[in-house]
């Protein structure tokens, strides 16, 4: 039988989405892209805001549709949208075969078995099972489940649970499992990875992990992502700064800068704090990038409020930075705060916010014109041109990129070094050295 994979949400999504094709692939089944060649298809489904919510539920019934005019014969859903609206799905989407909440995820095999009657096994979900999925250089290394913040905003805590850390012995295997199969770009995630540890073994932990995966052959490129400000260390900065595997790229979700706001969050921040933690790694380290997200229309967030975050990105001028329009969800205490922003209002300060970081990138980018950079490439024009490649200064999928005229003799997933020599709003364009 062959079976076909949709992943909507995060990299930390991903990565389960990974571990299923690998549950499919022991058990011998063929791994198809093409959802008209399925007998089984599995979407991964994310129920992290209201859009990612939306966007589930439209794959879902497209990717049923299969099941009428295609060989499809099991449409499975797993993921954080089942986890936390199960009931409510199976009577909204019958035409899904299967829901898997994340308490399945221990026995998943042994119930798809049920459904598609093949004989049950002793497979389990297992990250050394891993069919990577992100091509042949980089792979995503989930090092945590779940989160214990409580930031108000948010429902992962309900979806995924508390902060549950993996065994350094763990994530060390898997991590020599992914390098000794080729990838030299490993990228660490959790809901927080600044936290990993403190569950686990009453500290935390994250710049000792740094430093012994730094130690394993053939790793090439380290960074980390989701590091939340409050636990940003000295010692933490100090790996970064020594280990020449580790990106100098920090990925520190601020989400806002008014200490009002921030109050409501119920995050561990203050302006303060986050204004002088950028000043320190800046200058511990001169050449690093720093990625930051932001969230407007929280509940409450008045103009003094939005004139406040805007004016401080204007002056920090992050290298990177993402915004998101806040969504209310169900459950979490922001939801309940009076004083809801309207959505009109949010949407005009989510344009001047990206606007203004549009003209920052812009002129950030320009500053790179003449420098030399190693990058790695990602893909390749299918006319055979232009390599599209990325620096330490950019990640998958979220960032920018390097276009680099081919020379013809460069495949996928080599490092090459480059001069940049023109940029745009967020990308740059280099010719190889």
């Amino acid at each position: 039988m062959k079976v076909g994979f949709v992943s909507l949400g995060c990299s930390k999504n991903l990565v389960d989405t990974e571990i299923c094709i690998g549950l499919f692939k022991k058990a011998k089944f063929e791994v198809v892209n093409n959802p008209n060649e399925a007998d089984i298809i599995v979407v991964n489904t994310c129920g992290f805001i209201e859009s990612a919510k939306q966007e589930a539920i439209n794959t879902l019934l497209e990717m049923s549709e299969y099941k009428e005019k295609a060989k499809c014969k099991y449409l499975i859903a797993m993921g954080c949208l089942v986890q936390r609206y199960k009931n409510e799905l199976e009577k909204l989407i019958p035409e899904v075969d299967l829901f898997l909440s994340l308490d399945d995820y221990s026995n998943m095999w042994n119930i798809i078995s049920d459904l598609i009657n093949q004989k049950k096994s002793s497979n389990t979900f297992d990250y050394m099972d891993r069919i990577v999925s992100t091509g042949n250089t980089t792979a995503y290394l989930k090092i945590a489940e779940g989160c214990s913040n409580r930031c108000t905003y948010c429902a992962i805590p309900m979806i995924r649970g508390p902060y549950i850390s993996r065994k350094i012995e763990d994530i060390i295997k898997e991590a020599k499992m992914l390098v000794k199969s080729g990838y030299k770009e490993l990228i660490i995630i959790a809901q927080d990875t600044t936290k990993y540890g403190i569950d686990l073994y009453g500290e935390k932990k994250l710049a000792y992990l740094l430093d012994e995966l730094c130690k394993i052959e053939g790793v090439k490129w380290i960074r980390f992502l989701y590091s939340y400000p409050e636990s940003i260390t000295d010692e933490l900065i100090e790996v970064v700064k020594r280990n020449d595997k580790i990106c100098n790229y920090f990925d520190i979700p601020i989400q806002h800068f008014s200490n009002s706001v921030l109050k409501r969050m119920n995050r561990q921040s203050d302006s303060k704090s986050i204004e002088n933690l950028i000043e320190k790694i800046r200058k511990e380290i001169p050449e690093v990038i720093i990625r930051t997200t932001l969230m407007v229309g929280f509940p409450g967030e008045t103009e003094e409020d939005y004139f406040e975050l805007y004016e401080f990105v204007n002056k920090i001028k992050f290298e990177r930075m993402g915004v998101f329009k806040y969504s209310k969800e169900d459950g979490t205490p922001a939801s309940k705060i009076k004083n809801q922003v309207h959505y009109k209002t949010k949407e005009t300060r989510f344009k001047k916010l990206m606007e203004l970081q549009k003209a920052i990138s812009k002129i950030k980018l320009e500053e790179k014109i003449g420098k030399e950079y190693e990058a790695v490439v990602d893909s390749i024009t299918t006319n055979g041109k232009t390599l599209i490649a990325r620096s330490y200064m950019d990640i998958p999928n979220e960032d920018g990129v390097i276009f680099i005229k081919n020379n013809g003799k460069i495949k996928v997933g080599e490092f090459v070094k480059c001069i940049i020599i023109d940029s745009k709003d967020y990308d740059l364009i280099g010719i190889l050295k």
